[in-house]
This record gives C-alpha cells, sequence and structure tokens, in this order.
C-alpha cells in the first residue's frame, strides 16, 4: 500500500538532509493557531464569570466551569470528524484552511458581543455562542490534520520523527506561551478600565473582546503564512485524500493483525490519558478561580493578571522540551529507552504529584476558608505548574508521534481524530469536577484528582510489556 505522502518518481521529503523546511511552516502555523485558541481560552472562564458592569457575562462560577468544561471539550471531539472528511474527501491542507477561517470568524464573532446582550443559552448571547460553536467547528477541521502533516513528511521507522513532533510542540506551546499575556494584557491592562480602592489599584471593567480581537488577528496571521509558502515547501503532501492518492488498481484494502493491534493499542491509551487530561485542564477552570481569588498574585507590588498564570506551563514546555527530548535521546543511545506506554504512565504519576502542591496550597490558608484576603503563596501554584509540565512531556508529544506510527495510512487523520477524544472526554469530565470545587471545597478535589491519575499511571505502567508487544516493534 502507498504512503498517502509519497507521490510516484519523487523522493520522500525526509530523504532531505536534517529537517525539512516544511517542517517549520508547520511549526509557525501551529503556533499562530495555538495563540489564536489559548489567548481565547485564557480570558473565557473570566469573561464569563465577571460581572456584566465589569465587561463580563455574569454567569455563576459552576455554570460557567461547566460551559468551560463542555466546550473545550467538544473542540477535541470534532477531530475526529474533520480528521475522517480530510482522509476521505478533501485532503489535509483544505481542511487546514476551512478550520483556520472557521475559528478567525469564531473569535471575531466573539469580539462583537456586547455584556448585557439577551442571552438565547446557559446565559449566553447569540453572538457568543456563535463564536464558540464556530471556534468547535473550525478546531476539528484544523488540529488533527495539521499533526498529521508533521508525521506525512517522514517515513515509517524515519529516527527523526519524535525530534520533529518535539519541534512542532515547541510551536504550539510558544503560541500558548505569547497568548496570554498578549490577549490578557489586552483584556486586563491596555483596555480596561482601573480605579483605586483603600490605596490598590484594581480593574473595574476588563476589555475582553479586546483580547478576543488580538486571537482573532493572530488565527488569520497564521492562515497568511500557510496559504503563501504550502505550496512551495509542501508540494503535494496533504492536497489530496488518501483514497485518491493511493493506486486506483491496488486490491481492497484489509488490515492486518499487526494493524489491529496497534489500532486497539492507540484506543486502549487513548482511556487511560482522559484521566490525564480531566487534571491537566483544570488550569483554565478550577485553577484559574482558586488563582484568582486565594493566590498571592502581588511580585515586587505589581498585581500579576490572572490570565498571565495561562502562560506558565508553556513557557516551561519551550524550556523544559530540549532537556526532556534529551533524556530520551540519551537513553535511546544507551538501548534504555523507556516504551511509549511506560513514558505515558510516568506523566500521569508526575500529574497528580502536582496536585499535591495544591492541597499545600489550602492548607496553607487553613483549609476551605471563604475569606479572600487569606492568601497562599505563588511557590504553590509555579510549582503545581512545573510538575504539570514535565507529566505533558511525558504523553502529549510522544501520544502524537505515537498515533502517526501506529496508524494505518488511510486511517491516520480519523485515528488522530480519536486521541483527542481523550481530552474531549475529560475536559466536559473536568467541568464538573471543577463545578463541584466550591461544593466539596478544593482541598478535597485537588486530592481526589491527586489519588486518581497516580493511581491510572501505575495501571498503564503495569501492563505496559502487554502493550509494547501489540505495537509491533513501533513501541519505542
Amino acid at each position: 500500500m502507498q504512503s498517502a505522502s509519497v507521490v510516484p518518481d519523487q523522493p520522500p521529503v525526509a530523504a532531505q538532509q536534517g529537517h525539512p523546511k516544511a517542517l517549520y511552516l508547520l511549526f509557525f502555523t501551529e503556533l499562530w493557531e495555538r495563540f489564536s485558541y489559548y489567548g481565547m481560552r485564557g480570558l473565557l472562564t473570566l469573561y464569563l464569570t465577571k460581572t456584566i458592569l465589569a465587561g463580563g457575562l455574569e454567569v455563576p462560577a459552576a455554570t460557567a466551569t461547566l460551559i468551560y468544561g463542555y466546550f473545550t471539550g467538544f473542540v477535541y471531539f470534532t477531530p475526529i470528524i474533520g480528521g475522517w472528511i480530510a482522509d476521505r474527501f478533501i485532503g489535509q491542507r483544505r481542511a487546514i484552511l476551512i478550520g483556520g477561517t472557521l475559528m478567525a470568524l469564531g473569535q471575531f464573532s466573539l469580539f462583537s458581543t456586547t455584556p448585557g446582550s439577551p442571552a438565547v443559552a446557559f446565559g449566553l448571547p447569540l453572538t457568543t455562542c456563535l463564536g464558540l460553536l464556530l471556534l468547535i467547528i473550525g478546531n476539528g477541521f484544523f488540529k488533527p490534520n495539521i499533526s498529521t502533516l508533521v508525521g506525512q513528511l517522514y517515513e515509517q521507522g524515519d529516527p527523526r520523527r519524535d525530534s520533529a513532533f518535539t519541534i512542532f510542540y515547541m510551536g504550539i506551546n510558544i503560541g500558548a506561551f505569547l497568548a496570554p499575556l498578549v490577549c490578557g494584557y489586552f483584556a486586563e491592562d491596555l483596555f480596561a478600565t482601573k480605579t483605586v480602592v483603600d490605596g490598590v489599584e484594581q480593574v473595574s471593567n476588563y476589555g475582553f473582546r479586546y483580547g478576543f480581537l488580538a486571537a482573532g488577528l493572530g488565527m488569520v496571521l497564521g492562515q497568511i503564512i500557510f496559504n503563501l509558502f504550502a505550496p512551495r515547501l509542501l508540494g503535494p503532501i496533504g492536497l489530496a485524500p488518501v483514497k485518491v492518492v493511493k493506486d486506483k488498481n491496488a486490491p481492497k484494502e484489509t488490515l492486518s493483525k499487526e494493524e489491529t493491534d496497534r489500532m486497539a493499542v492507540i484506543f486502549i491509551i487513548t482511556l487511560f490519558v482522559v484521566f490525564f487530561w480531566a487534571g491537566f485542564e483544570q488550569a483554565g477552570s478550577s485553577l484559574t478561580l482558586y488563582t484568582d481569588s486565594y493566590i498571592d498574585r502581588e511580585v515586587f507590588g505589581y498585581l500579576i493578571p490572572t490570565s498571565w498564570f495561562q502562560s506558565v506551563n508553556p513557557l516551561f514546555i519551550v524550556a523544559l522540551a530540549p532537556i526532556v527530548a534529551s533524556i530520551w535521546l540519551s537513553l535511546g543511545r544507551k538501548g534504555k529507552d523507556l516504551s511509549i506506554p511506560v513514558k505515558m504512565g510516568l506523566g500521569m504519576v508526575l500529574l497528580g504529584m502536582g496536585f499535591l502542591f495544591m492541597v499545600g496550597a489550602v492548607m496553607e490558608r487553613g483549609g476551605d476558608v471563604s475569606d479572600t484576603t487569606v492568601k497562599a503563596s505563588i511557590l504553590w501554584l509555579l510549582a503545581t505548574y512545573f510538575f504539570h509540565t514535565i507529566g505533558e512531556l511525558c504523553l502529549s508529544p510522544i501520544g502524537l508521534s505515537m498515533v502517526t506510527r501506529l496508524a494505518p495510512i488511510s486511517y491516520t487523520s480519523a485515528l488522530m481524530g480519536v486521541w483527542f477524544l481523550a481530552p474531549f472526554v475529560a475536559q466536559i469530565a473536568g467541568g464538573y469536577i471543577a463545578a463541584y470545587v466550591e461544593e466539596l471545597g478544593a482541598l478535597k478535589v485537588f486530592g481526589l484528582i491527586a489519588g486518581f491519575v497516580i493511581l491510572a499511571g501505575l495501571i498503564l505502567i503495569a501492563i505496559a510489556k502487554k502493550l509494547f508487544h501489540m505495537m509491533h516493534g513501533r513501541g519505542n
């Protein structure tokens, strides 16, 4: 069966020395898409919960965290549909164009929302509902297909594949790092109205819509870059759907036992990482709300905007990714490389350990006390993000690489969508978890998350040998 990314009589891109230039095009395209998404995401919970007079929508916190959970969940559900459509009908590059355009329109729809507009659903105005819907659909077309293009730059067995995904993942996180700083600065500083109360400067009205505008412009910039340079750097890669590129005279494709085993591994590991993402994505909901109310954000007399803490994780990613990648390479050279399931199980354990620091933050405050003048040290939060970041590096880029290794060519984008089903389920579950923080208390919720994620990680490590065998030589 011919690879969808190889055209007859042309050498594969992977035959070039070093990484192909197309990798860096995809790097920058994904950087700006993630800038757009994380810029919006860093503001969403605050935008929903702040009062109308303060420029928000005044949605109750429990409802807002559920909205956040369902929105971010469906952002990760639609890729399975977008991946299937690209594989069968339109190709990855057209899907990326459609997705990017829809997401830009979604951001501009959020920008057009006027606080106080009549609510049509869940306390949200029509333009907000439309904006979130466009972002969900657009992400479904964009996200699985750009990751698939990265994998198509390299032939099966090319040792540069994991390195390429690490580079690509750094692009994701540079965008994610810049987004809350820029969009948060627009919303909480540059376009915000401030007043002084008891000698302390406070925001009285937020400029959320300008944060969404910046996110939309970032998405437009990414699309311009991609469409200008893709014809020259990618050539025919990703233009045609898989069923067109394959030889029409080839016999009907049937999956071998090895291929079905590998697909089963993708599904099994996807189930496990639901626990990881349910905890990890608390960053945009319960951790954001807890930081806003109970973490001492004043550093050298400056009150750090709450949304800026969304940049801590990607900053750690950019700093630590080369170190983690070098550890994997060093282990590989010594013949001691960890298998994919062990790496991912380790990532889950590290995430759970991170939540133990949030337990420490709650205990420093004397437990679940409602007095917002009693603050916990910012160091607890930074330690949490540090462990979450190392855990993410053990799991997320490894998972992207795993799918491109294990998936049959004709199902790569669709199975990339399956991989994103884990965050879909996790985001919705995470929304309910965040909603219970006020009812059960942060101490109990953070402690339970830590326990469940660590346990799931240990179970994954325990069955790693069986999963490795089912990968049939593609488990490292």
